[in-house]
């Protein structure tokens, strides 16, 4: 195993900038949107189709996934594979605590990766928490926000769901610096992180399934109740009001 510089790859680097061009041309074109004051979404229309093949592959795909893993594996197994996921993003949470001045939090995050990374065993234990170290999640995207930065017009990608170009940028760019396991080389790296990836979408998916069947059921615009939630839980994150765990969006 060596250790080498992250690189920002070309199919990156391409989507952040299409993301910003085509927020700079819908802000100078003006476009209307019919969403509500808070929630400035100019690309409605094909926002609306994307969404609508994301929740058809949701429903036939990661919702199934997610109610079998749900039901077929034990809480106890379930919760270690949760804990093992989070603490494998506290390096990211950690850097953004810093960059955002929230010491607490940051000391919170050490805490965290130092007791559950030993006493718990690589992370699939917390103890942590019962010395009164918070979980919470911090992204670069949240970062920018706490300096002001907008968000930008409300996105729907295909298989990516829900975003902001503030928080794209952040996530798909900025925050691969801050994790330590970017800069390890290794084969197979890239079908680890499709994994990586795989499980913490089911995982999310499991802690969720209620919720989105609700929301759908009790909904007149399943598109616009999403879209409402992502914002809001954006908001909230930026804001520090909450250290609860992130809710998946489409």
């Amino acid at each position: 195993m060596t250790i080498t510089k992250p690189t920002l790859t070309k199919s990156k680097a391409a989507l952040v900038v299409c993301v910003f061009l085509g927020a700079c041309a819908t802000l100078l074109g003006g476009c209307a949107s019919s969403a509500p004051p808070g929630q400035y979404d100019p690309f409605e229309p094909v926002n609306r189709e994307v969404f609508a093949f994301n929740h058809a592959l949701d429903k036939n795909a990661a919702l199934p996934a997610a109610t079998f893993y749900k039901n077929a594996l034990p809480e106890d197994v379930r919760t270690g594979v949760h804990n093992f996921m989070s603490n494998l993003s506290l390096p990211v949470t950690l850097a953004n605590d810093l960059l955002q001045g929230q010491f607490t939090n940051a000391g919170y995050a050490v805490c965290r990766a130092t007791v559950n990374s030993t006493l718990g065993i690589g992370g699939v234990l917390d103890p942590a928490s019962t010395y009164g170290c918070l979980d919470h999640d911090e992204d670069f995207g949240q970062t920018l926000g706490v300096y002001g930065v907008p968000g930008g017009p409300y996105l729907v990608l295909p298989l990516l769901g829900a975003s902001l170009p503030r928080d794209l940028a952040g996530k798909l760019v900025v925050d691969g610096y801050f994790n330590p396991l970017s800069y390890l080389k290794y084969n197979g790296k890239i079908y680890v992180s499709l994994a990586q990836n795989g499980i913490k979408l089911v995982d999310q998916r499991s802690h969720a399934v209620s919720m989105l069947r609700e929301v759908e059921r009790t909904s007149i615009d399943y598109y616009a109740a999403m879209r409402g939630l992502y914002i809001q839980r954006r908001n909230a994150a930026i804001a520090n009001e909450s250290l609860a765990p992130e809710a998946p969006t489409k």
